[in-house]
């Protein structure tokens, strides 16, 4: 929500983008995401125990979402380690990405001064998301590193110490520590079930809303900010005729979403039986929507401002991913008055941002082998301590100097292709197996009316189409992975 649909609303179309995306939204999305909470309240139990009642045959649908969200802790905490080291370093003086006076900056380093030169011979710093040569320009004639950029890929990463996957190199100790405090927070949030977990997520869930809407108001104030929102928002009717902007839609909507992880399933679970779900279908649904919108104004509104600052197109500073939240950001808000305070509440964002999935996707996992195997339920404590540190053992290689390569490989395959065919098994098996009619009554027995027509043509046509799309278009377009020149 916060650093991937600002940029590809902006890349497909701005305004234009919310036409496919609120289509896919309607007819695709929100049926997944209202039949696994359905599913969950129903049944009260996790993904493995939920679909070996459902459809005994498909139990497998269990267990494979049980692996996918336990790949995806293998690599996601990391995303967190980083945030809660961007958020100690913020307690100093002066941020530390913001001078190239420090020992692994290199003679092409560049501080944010160098923005606003206003001579001729220099035009700035471009900032992409490649975090190992992350930005570079042509002053006379000599390339150029931001000094943010810098930070994140040779003081965070210290990636130019790898030549690869095959070349780990040494573990970073002060990574490895904030992995393992992301880690302590996790066991702390989880260890009693959810009621735990139910109290922390209070905070870790409306604590970003508060940090967006004090960004949103600090950053339409910005120089260049009207600039940013208006090229977020400008309308390109043309581009929704291609049929990769459908694609990008309803990747978005999935993955924000959320179905497929065992998630929704968990924690829908801990429902009252007589729970609205169908309530809290609509209404999750729009607030993540309305989210990522608001959340489009926060990002855009800042990249404008740098945009005017570094006398660049926005299109030369808008990014996605890690370059967005760890090198473009950080710069922006490292030129601001009172940029230290800007940074606490930015990476305090990320890093409960984090933990709110974190939380989830390990919740999932728990709650559906206690269900199943009523032993772990029995010795949570315990089991909960042998996952996070089996978690942690294998974080560490992404700790390492070249754990980039480890995480990008995990973040491509681990909940790719693998998540959506575990949905359209899921649709198919809910379907077209149990039916359509039994799991209508089913969900009137629990909120007193059945789904109407619009729910019962999604779930058994529209929905499963909706995933053979994604997963075609995807396969169509595939391409090895690669970084850089790697």
């Amino acid at each position: 929500n916060v650093w991937r649909f600002p940029y590809i609303c902006y890349q497909n179309g701005g305004g234009a983008f919310l036409i496919p995306y609120c289509i896919m939204l309607v007819f695709g999305g929100l049926p997944l995401f209202y039949m696994e909470l359905a599913l969950g309240q129903f049944h009260r139990k996790g993904a493995i125990t939920c679909w070996g009642r459902i459809v005994p045959l498909f139990k497998g649908i269990g267990y494979s979402v049980v692996l996918i969200a336990f790949y995806v802790d293998f690599y996601y905490n990391v995303i967190i380690a980083w945030a809660l080291r961007f958020f100690f370093a913020s307690f100093t003086n002066m941020l530390p990405w913001t001078s190239c006076d420090n020992e692994w900056n290199t003679p092409n380093c560049r501080p944010l001064e160098v923005l606003l030169w206003s001579n001729d011979d220099a035009s700035g710093l471009n900032f992409t998301s490649s975090p190992h040569n992350i930005s570079n320009t042509t002053v006379e004639k000599t390339e150029y590193t931001s000094a943010s950029s810098e930070y994140f890929s040779r003081a965070i990463l210290e990636l130019h110490r790898s030549q690869g996957l095959h070349d780990l190199g040494n573990i970073k100790w002060d990574m490895a520590l904030c992995l393992f405090i992301v880690y302590l927070i996790c066991y702390f949030s989880l260890w009693k079930g959810i009621s735990t977990s139910g109290k922390v997520v209070w905070f870790t869930a409306l604590f970003p809303y508060a940090v967006l809407l004090i960004l949103l108001i600090r950053g339409i104030t910005l120089p260049g900010s009207a600039e940013g929102i208006r090229y977020y928002l400008s309308p390109n009717f043309s581009l929704i005729t291609k049929a990769e902007v459908w694609v990008d839609a309803a990747t978005q909507v999935f993955f924000s979403l959320g179905p497929g992880f065992g998630v929704l399933l968990a924690y829908a679970s801990y429902n009252e039986y007589h729970n609205n779900v169908y309530q809290d279908a609509l209404l999750t649904s729009l607030i993540n929507s309305c989210t990522s919108f608001v959340a489009g104004f926060v990002i855009f509104a800042v990249l404008g401002y740098m945009a005017h600052v570094s006398r660049q197109p926005i299109a030369e500073v808008a990014t996605e991913g890690p370059g967005l939240v760890f090198i473009v950001y950080p710069a922006a808000i490292a030129t601001m008055p009172g940029s230290i305070f800007w940074a606490l509440i930015f990476f305090m964002m990320l890093l409960t941002l984090g933990l709110d999935s974190s939380f989830g996707g390990s919740e999932a996992i728990i709650t559906a082998l206690s269900d199943e195997f009523p032993v772990i339920g029995r010795n949570r404590e315990i089991f909960v301590a042998c996952l996070f540190t089996l978690y942690f053992f294998v974080g560490l290689v992404s700790c390492a100097q070249g754990g980039f390569y480890f995480f990008h490989l995990l973040d491509r395959y681990a909940a790719g292709y693998s998540m959506l065919f575990a949905v359209l098994f899921e649709a198919i098996a809910v379907s077209w197996i149990y039916g359509t009619r039994r799991f209508c009554d089913d969900i009137k027995d629990m909120i007193g009316f059945a789904p109407g027509y619009y729910w019962k043509v999604c779930w058994y046509v529209v929905a499963p189409a909706f995933l053979m799309f994604i997963i075609v278009f995807g396969l169509m377009g595939y391409e090895p992975l690669t970084y850089e020149n790697y």
